[in-house]
């Protein structure tokens, strides 16, 4: 390696390890006053990334419940493209990871069921925590907003959406049970192999807006891990993870991007991409110059049976 390469190097480390928070508010003060066409550059942007990079290198990262339905409306219609690939009365077998509160369970249902109501859905729907289950398992929501991200967990629907998905009660919003029905809701840990074996593949997993909120090397491992759950030639979403760490995984793992909506699902998320560069769990601009675009932009992949069954393998030794 050449010493202009090394000196660039050490540059970069001294800069993430010693710039601290009063750099960080400096810059995000000038940014907030650039115009969009100048955030739009790819000078900006490459800046904008170093930047990510420092907060995300010295944030404390920890999980967060608050979510919203159809919070990312692309990704849902990438999910009933798959689900129209099935054969009429067929199963369509689906787990979703981190299911939070719900809504998003609910959302995926809802279009779902709406668009092919001959399928046979089974639904199992994972979280790490009991409370937050019992949450989504009683299917009754209040419309108020949450500290973290000030909207409501109904700030993304239609009014037409709310009346055909929920039942009003006392102020309150019950979801419909033509939805809510033949979910199984279970407490367990993406990052553990056992678990998958005990739920067998799907055909669609979910892991949406999780894998963030781990360190870089837990949630690779807890990434790669994934792979177990997805049926041979299944399809994996996952969105809300650090884009170097699922480009790495990605390609060592010979996942297949999909294509399809791949730009409308990376900005289908309003409020992940608003928050990059200032938060750990932001979002960057779609960049189609770069090499590794597909695999690093993808929120969807198709797991190939080959590798999958030797992921199963490697489990089960």
């Amino acid at each position: 390696m050449s010493d202009s390469i090394l000196k660039r190097l050490a540059a970069v480390k001294f800069c993430r390890r010693f710039l601290g928070k009063p750099f960080i508010r400096v810059n995000e003060a000038v940014w907030n006053r650039l115009p969009a066409s100048w955030k739009a550059s790819r000078a900006i942007s490459r800046y904008g990334e170093f930047l990510n990079s420092l907060v995300r290198m010295r944030s404390n990262r920890t999980q967060f419940h608050g979510t919203f339905f159809m919070r990312n409306r692309p990704e849902i219609e990438m999910i009933c493209s798959v689900a129209e690939q099935q054969s009429i009365g067929s199963a369509l077998k689906l787990t979703v990871l981190a299911c939070s509160n719900g809504a998003e369970v609910y959302s995926i249902l809802y279009a779902i069921r709406s668009a092919r109501p001959d399928l046979r859905t089974e639904v199992h729907a994972i979280d790490i925590s009991q409370d937050i289950l019992s949450i989504a398992r009683e299917a009754l929501y209040s419309p108020e907003k949450t500290a973290l991200v000030g909207e409501n967990i109904f700030e993304r629907l239609t009014r037409q959406e709310i009346a055909k998905m929920f039942d009003e009660e006392n102020g309150r919003f019950r979801v419909k049970s033509w939805i809510s029905q033949g979910v199984e809701w279970q407490v367990g840990d993406a990052a553990d192999p056992k678990l998958a074996e005990k739920l067998g593949p799907a055909d669609i997993v979910i892991a949406n807006k999780f894998l963030c909120h781990m360190k870089p090397a837990q949630a690779e491992a807890c990434l790669r891990n994934l792979a177990n759950f997805v049926k041979p030639d299944g399809y994996l979403f996952v969105s809300g993870v650090d884009l170097d760490v699922r480009t790495k995984v990605a390609i060592d793992m010979e996942w297949t991007p999909v294509e399809e909506l791949i730009r409308e699902i990376h900005d289908g998320d309003a409020s992940v991409r608003k928050d990059w560069p200032w938060r750990y769990w932001g979002l960057e601009p779609f960049d189609s110059s770069r090499p590794d675009w597909k695999a690093r932009y993808a929120s969807v992949f198709r797991i190939a049976a080959q590798k999958n069954r030797h992921q199963l393998e490697c489990v089960s030794r």
